[in-house]
């Protein structure tokens, strides 16, 4: 196959995989759905290896054009994919963690009845993940971008008959349509401004004739708007710990290590006009220092384990978007990369952990579990003390990163570097509060799910194991200068993204040698976070009832359990919303309109209503005839107006 079949393939492969099993999955065996499921994507991330072989041989970026989307005086948008040093970074994690996931849904699923539905929603995920990332323009880009919205809707309502989890994919659909609008609010702009929707002619003409300041502000803004609502930041994070209504493995994929991600993939792929926008620059910083700290807050409060990991997703993606806001681009990537080994471990260790309990989530029902799952607890311990960034786990290496950059980059300052460090040491407490809790101390299991602990079968410790060696080796791909400059070795990651995106420096004057301090005491209020949590729930100390109030203080606070901007929103905007259309607009706006002189437009208003609804019959041959009037009518009008 030539490059630029295998560029065009790449996406088609999980497609492929949807439609067989979404027409044919319910007839065919379990192995053959399972098979079609994980083989596309695994053949995809082959192919990706292939095209990432030819970047890293110093190939140039590679170029599909499907066909031209749209063309007029003066514009013209293909349909077209571009594959890059990003692209292929997040393809690799897409295709690479996305296929271990699928792995082990097969365990995990095996019993539900909508298995083949499952693997077919899995794969249209990643088949618009794909989309996503190979854009080589905004709309191609939203194209993705939508398509995992409704995919997450799919996922997360997943279990339908349950009226709560159906919610809750309504919810992260209606979220992130506010964040979608920032989005194409900035296309827009951006289109005006630079008369492409092009990645490299849009940054190209940014970095080189940026309008005025107030413009810059105000599309850097409203892209992180866009941001906010694909990779939950604050203050449209609030869908996050709902979708954890879903299976785990749909945590672990879609709001661990991918589509959480999407955000921070939009401000790197479009860092030459972040970088001529400095005020929104450090808008984007400090939303994202601040997401991270609320994020870490909200998971010491957390009984359900898996929202524990939600907050966490939450707060680690904070960094990440922190780390663009300082122009470190690179270093962002790179905890997206290791971020996505850990926290899908960690969410595949706690789908083990629940599919040892028949589903149990709270972890006041737990205890004493390392003794009964020591594998599970093996490798989530590993992966949370990569989470919590102790050296020389993979998250070390990437948070500390950002932790650097926050004190020494041009945008950083010391205040950044103590919001991040405090999200820090907040992680470590309630990782291992979450550790103690579910691990250790006497067993609150009840007596009939004591009876069926297991540990999880092959295809999902396998995928265990995999994810946790990542989380022990892959922060040794991006070394920092000053570890590169004292082992005498490179960086493959940073030196792979180099030509793309460039690794931000430290400002003038700030030395290299005072990131030894701060990495030591970043690993200091890692294991300070640690200790205060063995303190509190790891010797011996009660853990409080599943059905007990909690009582208030800092450990283990009262109250709304995170809801806290959910009942800003319902109290604020949503009931102010309905007093101002029940008791404004209806009693007193719609009356005036019907009164008077006004009242033949809103009886026509009316009149056309109930005769544009007798249309809506229900009838699908009613439905095509008026299409084809329709396309009749335009055709018309087209050779009229030749």
């Amino acid at each position: 196959m030539t490059t630029t079949s295998l560029l065009i393939a790449l996406p088609l492969l999980p497609l492929f995989g949807f439609l067989v099993n979404g027409l044919f999955g319910a007839r065919l065996p379990k192995a053959a759905v399972g098979a079609i499921a994980c083989g596309l994507p695994a053949l995809a991330f082959v192919v990706t290896l292939l095209l990432f072989g030819q970047l890293n041989a110093g190939g140039a970026p590679l170029d599909a054009t499907l066909f031209t989307w749209a063309a007029t005086a003066g514009f013209q948008l293909e349909a077209a994919l571009h594959f890059d040093a990003v692209t292929a970074v997040m393809c690799l994690v897409i295709t690479g963690i996305g296929t271990l996931i699928h792995v082990y849904s097969v365990g995990y699923m095996a019993d539900d009845e909508g298995y083949a539905r499952y693997f077919a929603y899995l794969n249209l995920f990643v088949f618009f993940m794909l989309v996503l990332v190979l854009g080589s323009n905004l709309v191609v880009m939203f194209v993705g971008w939508e398509g995992v919205g409704l995919a997450s809707y799919l996922l997360i309502g997943f279990w339908f008959k349950d009226a709560a989890k159906t919610a809750a994919g309504l919810k992260a659909f209606v979220v992130n349509r506010v964040g979608d609008t920032g989005f194409l609010l900035a296309a827009f702009l951006i289109q005006f401004h630079a008369g492409t929707l092009d990645f490299a002619a849009v940054n190209a003409f940014f970095t080189a004739s940026p309008p005025s300041t107030a413009t810059m502000m105000l599309i850097g803004v409203l892209l992180l708007i866009g941001a906010c609502g694909k990779s939950a930041q604050i203050p449209l994070h609030v869908w996050l710990p709902d979708a954890m209504a879903g299976p785990t493995p749909v945590s672990a994929l879609i709001h661990a290590a991918t589509m959480v991600t999407a955000g921070v993939y939009l401000l790197a792929r479009l860092s030459g006009l972040f970088l001529a926008a400095p005020d929104a620059m450090t808008v984007v910083a400090w939303l994202g220092g601040l997401t991270a700290l609320t994020g870490a807050i909200l998971g010491v409060t957390q009984f359900n384990l898996k929202k524990v990991l939600a907050y966490s997703t939450m707060s680690q993606i904070g960094l990440m978007v922190m780390a663009c806001g300082l122009g470190a681009f690179s270093v962002g990537m790179f905890h997206l990369t290791t971020h996505a080994f850990f926290k899908a471990c960690l969410f595949l260790g706690a789908g083990a952990v629940l599919h040892a309990l028949g589903g149990e989530e709270d972890m006041r029902r737990m205890g004493g579990l390392a003794r009964r799952l020591p594998f599970t607890f093996g490798v989530f311990l590993v992966a949370t003390l990569a989470l919590c960034g102790l050296p020389p786990l993979a998250g070390f290496f990437s948070k500390d990163e950002i932790l650097w950059m926050a004190w020494a980059a041009q945008g950083g300052s010391p205040w950044l570097w103590a919001v991040g460090s405090a999200a820090s040491f907040l992680t470590a407490f309630y990782m291992f509060r979450a550790i103690f809790m579910t691990f250790f101390g006497d067993s609150r299991v009840s007596a009939e799910a004591a009876h069926h602990i297991h540990e999880p079968p092959l295809s999902m410790s396998a995928v265990l194991a995999v994810l946790a060696l990542g989380s022990v080796v892959a922060g040794f791909i991006g070394l920092p200068q000053f570890w590169r400059d004292a082992l005498g070795v490179s960086a493959p990651f940073y030196d792979f993204l180099a030509p793309v995106l460039g690794h931000a420096e430290p400002r003038a004057g700030v030395s290299h040698s005072a990131e030894w301090v701060l990495m030591l005491v970043a690993v200091a209020l890692a294991l300070a976070g640690i200790t205060l949590a063995w303190l509190r729930f790891g010797r011996g100390a009660p853990v409080l009832a599943a059905d007990a109030a909690p009582p208030a203080g800092l450990l283990q606070p009262k109250g709304g359990q995170g809801d806290w901007f959910d009942a800003f929103y319902d109290g604020v905007l949503v009931r102010f919303a309905g007093w101002l259309s029940g008791s404004v607009l209806a009693r007193g706006v719609e009356p005036m309109l019907s009164a008077g002189s006004l009242r033949a437009p809103a009886t026509g208003a009316r009149t056309l209503a109930a005769w544009f609804g007798r249309l809506q019959t229900g009838n699908l041959q009613a439905y095509v005839i008026y299409a084809l009037l329709g396309l009749v009518a335009v055709l018309g009008w087209g050779v009229a107006h030749v």
